[in-house]
C-alpha cells in the first residue's frame, strides 16, 4: 500500500488579509468610541446630579449651623487618674506576740489616738519589772559608793588615807552611777515595749483594710489595719514632659468622677520636681474638694485649664477633613461655599456662645481657624459672623442653595 503526500494549504489572498485587518481596526475603534461615550455619559450624569442638587434649596435649622465668631477659648490638657486619700496610715505591730481585741473592720470610722488592738503584754510586763528591779539595785549601789566616797574624802582631809584611795573611791562611784544609768535605759526600753503592745490609730479616718485577725500571732512590723482619711482626696495625674511646662500650682481642672452625678473642680497643689523613670511623665497632684460618695480608688478624668485666649473660632465638628486642606462649609448669599481654613488651638467655650438664635452651651469644644497663608478680608477667607455648617448638616456641594431658618 502506498501513501501520497497531502496537498499544501493554499495561501490567503492579499485582499482577504487587508479586509481582516480593516475589520479588526474598526472593532477597536468602535470599542474606544464606546468607552469615551460611556465616560462622557457618567460625567454628564454627575454634573446633572450636582446641578439638580444645587438647584434645590436646603433648609438649615439651629442644630445644623453656628456662627463663626471671636470666642474666649479655655485651653487645657486632658488628665486622668484615680482618686486617693492624701493622708493614709498603715498600723503595724511594733512587737511580736498574739493579737487581741481587734474589733474594727473595713468601713469603720476611727479617731486619732483610738485603741485599735492589743498584743498580749504578759512577757513585756515581766521584762519591764525585771529591768525596773535591776535599776533599783543599781541605784542602791550608787548610794553605797557615794557614802564610801564621802567618808574617804573626810579621811583624806584628816590625813588618815592617801589621795590614791580617794581616787579609787571616786572611780567606784562613777562606775556605779554609769551602771545605774544603763539600768534606767533598759527599764525605759522595756517600758516602751509594754506601751507598744497597745495599737492606736495615728490619724482620724476610716478603716480600708484589716490585714490580721484576733488570736493571730504577729511579728514586729506586720501590718494590722490600714486607715484612710477621705476628707482630703487628691488626683495623681501623669503629664507628658512637653505638656508639663504649661502646668502651674493653682490651676484648676473640671473632673468627672466615676459614679458621681456632678463634676467637681480640682486644684493643682503640688507638682513633682522629677520626671518618672521610663515614661518621663511628671506627676501632678490635684486636690479634690470633699464631696459625699467620693472614695479612694475611683477613676476620674477631665480637662486641666492651662490658659485662655480670644480667637476667631468655629465648633470643632464644623471643620471637615475629607480633603487635603481642612475646610468649613459656609452659607453666604443663599449658597454653600467651601472655605479652606488653617486650624489653630482648640479649647472649651468659657461661657454660652453668642450664636444668634440659639445657645451653643458652655463647655463645648471650639477650634480657632484662620485663612491659609494669612489671607484676610477676602471671599475665600472665613469671616466673623459667617454661618458654618456643623457635622449634622452633612457634606454639600459647592454652590448648593441653602437658607438658615432658626425658628419655625
Amino acid at each position: 500500500m502506498t501513501f501520497s503526500n497531502p496537498a499544501p494549504l493554499s495561501p490567503v489572498p492579499p485582499r482577504r488579509r487587508i479586509g481582516l485587518v480593516a475589520l479588526i481596526v474598526l472593532a477597536l475603534l468602535a470599542l474606544f468610541a464606546g468607552r469615551i461615550w460611556y465616560a462622557h455619559h457618567i460625567e454628564q450624569a454627575r454634573v446633572n446630579l450636582a446641578a439638580s442638587t444645587a438647584a434645590q434649596t436646603i433648609i438649615l435649622t439651629a442644630g445644623d449651623v453656628a456662627r463663626a465668631q471671636v470666642q474666649p477659648l479655655v485651653t487645657g490638657l486632658p488628665v486622668t487618674g484615680t482618686l486617693r486619700a492624701r493622708d493614709t496610715a498603715l498600723v503595724k505591730a511594733q512587737v511580736t506576740g498574739v493579737l487581741h481585741d481587734l474589733t474594727v473592720r473595713e468601713g469603720d470610722p476611727v479617731s486619732e489616738g483610738q485603741i485599735i488592738a492589743h498584743i498580749a503584754p504578759a512577757q513585756y510586763d515581766q521584762r519591764y519589772q525585771q529591768a525596773r528591779l535591776q535599776a533599783d539595785a543599781a541605784r542602791a549601789q550608787v548610794d553605797i559608793a557615794k557614802r564610801q566616797y564621802d567618808n574617804n574624802a573626810a579621811l583624806v582631809q584628816q590625813g588618815f588615807i592617801s589621795q590614791t584611795a580617794l581616787a579609787t573611791s571616786r572611780a567606784n562611784l562613777e562606775a556605779a552611777q554609769a551602771n545605774y544609768r544603763a539600768a534606767q535605759a533598759g527599764a525605759a526600753v522595756a517600758q516602751q515595749s509594754v506601751a507598744d503592745t497597745v495599737l492606736k490609730a495615728p490619724i482620724a479616718g476610716t478603716v480600708s483594710r484589716r490585714l490580721a485577725q484576733p488570736g493571730e500571732s504577729v511579728v514586729a512590723s506586720a501590718p494590722v489595719v490600714e486607715i484612710v482619711d477621705l476628707s482630703d482626696l487628691e488626683l495623681q495625674a501623669p503629664i507628658s514632659p512637653s505638656d508639663s511646662l504649661t502646668v502651674r500650682v493653682g490651676q484648676t481642672a473640671r473632673l468627672t468622677v466615676e459614679g458621681a452625678p456632678d463634676a467637681v473642680t480640682a486644684t493643682v497643689t503640688r507638682i513633682n520636681p522629677s520626671a518618672q523613670p521610663g515614661s518621663r511623665d511628671v506627676l501632678t497632684y490635684l486636690t479634690v474638694p470633699t464631696q459625699a460618695g467620693l472614695r479612694q480608688g475611683l477613676f476620674a478624668q477631665g480637662m486641666l485649664t492651662t490658659g485662655a485666649a480670644n480667637a476667631l473660632a468655629v465648633p470643632l465638628d464644623a471643620v471637615r477633613t475629607d480633603k487635603p486642606q481642612p475646610y468649613v462649609q459656609v452659607v453666604r448669599d443663599g449658597r454653600v461655599h467651601l472655605i479652606p481654613v488653617q486650624i489653630g488651638a482648640r479649647g472649651v467655650v468659657r461661657h454660652d456662645a453668642a450664636s444668634q438664635g440659639h445657645n451653643e452651651g458652655e463647655g463645648q469644644t471650639w477650634v480657632a481657624v484662620s485663612a491659609p497663608n494669612g489671607a484676610v478680608n477676602t471671599d475665600a477667607a472665613i469671616q466673623p459672623g459667617d454661618w458654618v455648617l456643623r457635622s449634622a448638616a452633612g457634606a454639600l456641594y459647592e454652590g448648593t442653595m441653602a437658607t438658615v431658618k432658626l425658628t419655625q
